[in-house]
Formats: C-alpha cells, sequence, structure tokens
C-alpha cells in the first residue's frame, strides 16, 4: 500500500512515502459497503417492478385468449369440463380446464389437438402436453419452476385461476362467479357490469397441485380473500380429495394481479375490503361496489 519514491537532488536523494494507509483503505471499503446496501434494495425493487409488468402482460393475454373464445363460440370457456360436481382436488375425473379450452388462442394448436378432451385430464394420452409448461400461464416471480412437488412426474403449473365464486364453496354447477362447473356465461350474463366483475386473477400452487390442465382448485379460486404466501408448502394430508378451493393470491408484495370481463387488468392490493373484493368476484349480485362497506 506504501510505496518508496525517491528523487535525486543536489547533494543527495529526497525519499517519500505515497500511497494509502490502512485507515483510509477501510474507511473506502465501508463507503462502498454502505453504497451497495443502498442500492440493492432499488435494484430488487426494479426488478420487481419489471416483473409485475410481464405478469400483467401475461393476465393481459390470458384474458384477450377467453374473449376470442366467447367470439369464436359465443360463450367464455367453462371453469372445468366434467359430468358431475362436486370437483375434488383428486386426479379422478375429465376434469378439462378452462386453460386446456383456450389453448388455441393462446397459440397452442398443436397442444390443443393432441390434447384428448373426452379422455379427460390424466389419461395416458395427454400426460405429454399435461407436461408442458407454457410461460403464459406463469407469473415471472414464482419461485417454483414447472415441476409438481412431491411427485415424479412433471406437471405444467399455472399461477393463474379463474374466478368460480365470490366465497369459499365447493366448485359446481351454481356457482356465481364467471368460470365454474360446466359453464357457458355470455357477457350479457354479467349483469354487475363487466368492469365490476373478475374473471381471473394470481394464484399460489398447491403442494398437490395438479397442474394448469385440471380443473381443480389448480385453476379454479374464489374471493373469499387473499391467501398468504408460503413456498415451497408442505404435504398437506387434507389437500388430496378436498372439497376446499381457496383464494387467490400472489408472489408479488401486497397484492394480485387481476383480470376483469372488460379485459382491464389492474393489481388489487391484499389490504382491499374484504366484502368489495367478493362483489367482485360475483357476476349477479345487483350490489353497488363502493369502498365504504
Amino acid at each position: 500500500m506504501l510505496a518508496n519514491q525517491c528523487r535525486a537532488y543536489r547533494g543527495g536523494r529526497d525519499c517519500r512515502q505515497t500511497g494509502f494507509t490502512l485507515v483510509e483503505l477501510l474507511v473506502v471499503i465501508a463507503i462502498i459497503g454502505i453504497l451497495v446496501g443502498l442500492l440493492l434494495p432499488a435494484v430488487q425493487a426494479a426488478r420487481e417492478a419489471a416483473r409485475r409488468v410481464s405478469c400483467m402482460n401475461n393476465m393481459v393475454q390470458l384474458g384477450l385468449a377467453l374473449h376470442h373464445h366467447e367470439f369464436s363460440i359465443e360463450h367464455l370457456p367453462s371453469g372445468v369440463l366434467n359430468p358431475d360436481g362436486p370437483i375434488r382436488n383428486e386426479p379422478s375425473g375429465q376434469h378439462v380446464s378452462w386453460t386446456v379450452q383456450i389453448l388455441p388462442f393462446l397459440e397452442q394448436t398443436a397442444a390443443y389437438t393432441q390434447f384428448d378432451i373426452g379422455e379427460g385430464t390424466y389419461a395416458e394420452v395427454n400426460q405429454r402436453v399435461r407436461s408442458l409448461t407454457i410461460p403464459t400461464l406463469v407469473c415471472p416471480s414464482f419461485p417454483g419452476g414447472s415441476a409438481q412437488l412431491g411427485q415424479a412426474q412433471r406437471i405444467g403449473l399455472s399461477t393463474y385461476s379463474g374466478c368460480y365464486n365470490e366465497s369459499e364453496e365447493p366448485i359446481d354447477v351454481d356457482n356465481n362467479g364467471v368460470l365454474f362447473l360446466n359453464s357457458k356465461i355470455r357477457h350479457g350474463d354479467i349483469l354487475d357490469g363487466s368492469s365490476q366483475t373478475i374473471l381471473l386473477g394470481e394464484s399460489i400452487p398447491t403442494y398437490n397441485d395438479l397442474g394448469w390442465a385440471s380443473g381443480t382448485r389448480a385453476t379454479l379460486r374464489n374471493t373469499g380473500g387473499f391467501e398468504a404466501l408460503v413456498w415451497p408448502r408442505e404435504a398437506d394430508g387434507a389437500d388430496a380429495g378436498t372439497l376446499q378451493v381457496g383464494n387467490f393470491g400472489s408472489f408479488h408484495t401486497g397484492g394480485a394481479v387481476f383480470t376483469f370481463a372488460d379485459g382491464s387488468v389492474r393489481f388489487i392490493a391484499s389490504t382491499v375490503e374484504p366484502t368489495l373484493l367478493r362483489k367482485y368476484g360475483n357476476r349477479a349480485d345487483g350490489q353497488l361496489l363502493t369502498e365504504e362497506q
């Protein structure tokens, strides 16, 4: 750190020490450490903001796909196709999700043509399609990848779910959301107004998640509240076969991204009035939406 510099002058040599002392070096290192500590949160916040924008773009694409389905088939896709209900969270039954039904409108025509709807989601013939990871179905902030936890098979997951009901009830034919068992909702059936009714929202995959092709709690949620962020989820024996569905939730800080039936995409804070959130999940309750409930 110190170096001797000598220069000749008349009558002898002048030697002086130049450089940094140890104290000066430690001060510089401390200053750099403080600056890095101040900069890192800003960088992380910028990255999360970018991921949220990308997530909102995914939601826009899904909303457009659902609307294109409605234009082509004259109704929105069913939340889940199954001969009867209610729907249990188990790999048994037809359980074809709304996600499968909109594959042609997500530029996934090849996957759609290879998926045998009649055989059902869990049939061996559909395993290859079911294992696909579709980037549009996964939030960029999701840390879990596409492998199903606790299972040998790889199953493509989704962090986006359709709204089947305003509160916690089994998935069935009489739910009051937009996407539910064997539903065929048109925009004219959304009596509360498409700009005031949630179509899709973010969700947190569960331990026994059955993937994006399954029309269970894997792709359907209710607006009964916000689900706490717990990841990775530990094994839950009550999870398999349960009629419980669950709420929306996300890996973003402070709330989640939602797509409304009019195609608009909004970030709703987790501190939203619970009654207001439930009303957003009901397509035809006839009540006014106000913040003061």
